[in-house]
C-alpha cells in the first residue's frame, strides 16, 4: 500500500471516529493531510465523514486547485481554512475542523478556554482562544484565524464551531478530543459551582514538562492579553451559565431526534 493510500485509508477511520463520537452531524466538518510540498488530501464536499470511502477523497495543491478527484465529488469550500494553516505554519501536516458540541457551545457563548483545571490540558493544549466570526467559503474565515496561528493548536470557531492541527492527522485528531473533553469539563465543574483553577506556579511546572516531553506544536506560556481581557470579560455569571445550559440541550435534543 502506498504512502498516500495510507492517508487515506487513516482520514477515512478518523472521519467515523469524528461522526461517532458527534463532533459533526450529517456532512459536517473537513479533515486534511498534507502528503508533499505541494500535494494535499482532502475530503470531499457533501459527504458525511461517518461514511468516507477512500475514492471519495481529492488530491488538491497548496492552492486549492485539483489534482486527481473522482469527477462526483469536489473539495469542501472551507479548505480555505486548512490551506491557510499550511502557509502559515510549515510544521504543521493534518488539519481537522468539527463541531464538539461543548467546545462549539463555548465558541457561541463567546467564551475562550482559558481555565487551567487539569494537567492533561495544559500539557496537550494550553489556552483556546476564540477567532472572529467569518462567512463560511470565505476568506473571512482564514483572515481570523491568522493571528492565532503561529502560538495555538487549536482554535475556536465564534459560531461556528473548532479547529485543531498538528505534525500528522492523528495529532490534530487528538487535539481536537482532548479540546473537547476540556470544554466538558469546564462546563460541568462551572454548573457545580465553578472550576478550582491550578495556580501560576503549578502551570509553570507543566509547562517543564510539555518542554522535557517534547510535545509538538506550540502554544503561549502566559495568558496574552486580548485573551485575559476577553476572560474577565466573559466570565460565567448566572445568565452565562443558563445560555451555555440552553445551547447543550438544544444541541442534545437535536441529536437525539436523529437517531
Amino acid at each position: 500500500m502506498s504512502y498516500e493510500d495510507e492517508v487515506k485509508k487513516q482520514i477515512c477511520d478518523i472521519g467515523k471516529r469524528i461522526y461517532s463520537n458527534g463532533f459533526v452531524a450529517a456532512n459536517d466538518g473537513n479533515i486534511t493531510v498534507k502528503i508533499g510540498d505541494d500535494a494535499i488530501i482532502t475530503t470531499p464536499t457533501g459527504v458525511s465523514k461517518g461514511f468516507l470511502t477512500p475514492e471519495m477523497l481529492i488530491k488538491v495543491n497548496t492552492k486549492g486547485e485539483v489534482i486527481s478527484a473522482n469527477s462526483k465529488y469536489k473539495p469542501s469550500s472551507e479548505l480555505k481554512m486548512h490551506l491557510r494553516v499550511y502557509k502559515e505554519r510549515s510544521d504543521v501536516k493534518s488539519v481537522v475542523h468539527a463541531h464538539p458540541p461543548y467546545a462549539t457551545s463555548y465558541a457561541i457563548a463567546g467564551i475562550p478556554l482559558t481555565k487551567p483545571i487539569m494537567p492533561e490540558a495544559v500539557i496537550s493544549l494550553g489556552f483556546v482562544p476564540i477567532a472572529d466570526y467569518g462567512t463560511p467559503s470565505t476568506e473571512e474565515i482564514p483572515d481570523a484565524i491568522s493571528k492565532f496561528l503561529p502560538e495555538y493548536d487549536a482554535i475556536l470557531l465564534e459560531n461556528h464551531g473548532a479547529l485543531t492541527y498538528g505534525k500528522d492527522l492523528i495529532t490534530a485528531y487528538y487535539k481536537m478530543e482532548s479540546m473537547e473533553f476540556y470544554a466538558k469539563l469546564t462546563f460541568i465543574s462551572t454548573m457545580l459551582g465553578g472550576p478550582k483553577e491550578l495556580s501560576e506556579s503549578q502551570v509553570l511546572r507543566l509547562y517543564e514538562i510539555r518542554k522535557k516531553l517534547g510535545v509538538s506544536g506550540r502554544f503561549p506560556g502566559k495568558l496574552p492579553d486580548e485573551l485575559n481581557r476577553n476572560n474577565k470579560k466573559n466570565e460565567l455569571k448566572d445568565y452565562d451559565v443558563k445560555k451555555i445550559v440552553e445551547l447543550v440541550t438544544e444541541k442534545v435534543l437535536e441529536e437525539l431526534k436523529k437517531q
